[in-house]
């Protein structure tokens, strides 16, 4: 125990010098200071913070009352693109489910179990086949070109409501430049005015009013390019889907000349027995 006192008492005595020269009053050591990397000037933060500028200055220097309306569209553009990819598609055209369906309904001749199907769907083919179907059933006396003839004004009014459809998008793709464009004009004649008011005005002092002035076409073109892109998209898809309409009412219209002709001909032999007698 005494030695580990003398020890304690030693260590102790060992670092008592160093605390207090740590504690002890004096001049502080020279020590130079680490040098900041690049200090910048005020006139660099100020440039700075001025060319840092958000999407809602931008608006404002474009000029709302025309601003409003190309965000109106853009936000219209959106909605349509989204409706359209849930809606343009293959089960909302033609499905094999209602196809084979159609096709066993048909071959029994269970017209009306088909119309009672043609009514829960929502597909452009059941609407058709409804429209034969509620046709051919109310005037049990038509022949098949009048039968077929209801089916492609029918045919010809769903592809034009598809296409029609997806002409929104084109609309938008026109009219944003052209509102675009509107506010650079209204823009370079304000900026002319100013000019032709003020004396010595040089040309460098032009250059903010221009660029106020084209915002508004740069907003345009950013709306319209998507917009038109995706019209073409859609606009391809569009006419693949109205060919595979195309082939179903073709199918559709096959089927039912074969139960036509099989009706005829039952009719034709009932009619023969008669006249010989």
């Amino acid at each position: 125990m005494n030695y580990l006192a003398v020890a304690a008492l030693l260590i102790l005595s060992a670092f008592t010098p160093l605390s207090a020269q740590t504690t002890a009053p004096g001049p502080a050591p020279a020590v130079a200071p680490p040098a900041a990397a690049n200090p910048a000037t005020p006139s660099e933060e100020t440039s700075v913070s001025a060319g840092v500028e958000s999407l809602l200055d931008y608006i404002m220097e474009g000029g709302i009352y025309l601003m409003v309306p190309l965000a109106a569209l853009s936000f219209l553009a959106v909605l349509l693109v989204v409706f359209y990819t849930f809606t343009i598609r293959q089960g909302a055209i033609v499905s094999d489910k209602f196809m084979n369906a159609a096709d066993a309904l048909i071959r029994k001749q269970d017209y009306l179990g088909l119309i009672a199907v043609c009514n829960r769907e929502n597909e452009c083919i059941a609407r058709i086949v409804y429209k034969t179907l509620d046709f051919a059933t109310k005037n049990p006396t038509a022949s098949f070109d009048e039968v077929r003839e209801v089916t492609e004004a029918e045919g010809t009014r769903q592809a034009s409501i598809l296409s029609n459809r997806i002409s929104y998008l084109n609309d938008i793709s026109r009219v944003a430049p052209m509102l675009g464009l509107l506010g650079t004009v209204v823009g370079m004649i304000k900026t002319f005015e100013s000019i032709g008011k003020s004396s010595g005005v040089q040309h460098m002092e032009l250059a903010p009013g221009v660029g106020q002035a084209l915002i508004t076409t740069a907003a345009g073109l950013v709306i319209s390019i998507p917009a038109l892109v995706f019209y073409s998209l859609f606009r391809g898809k569009v006419q693949k889907l109205i060919a595979e309409l195309e082939a179903a009412m073709t199918h559709i219209m096959a089927l039912l000349a074969a139960q036509y002709k099989r009706a005829n001909f039952r009719a034709a032999a009932r009619r023969e027995p008669n006249e010989a007698d």
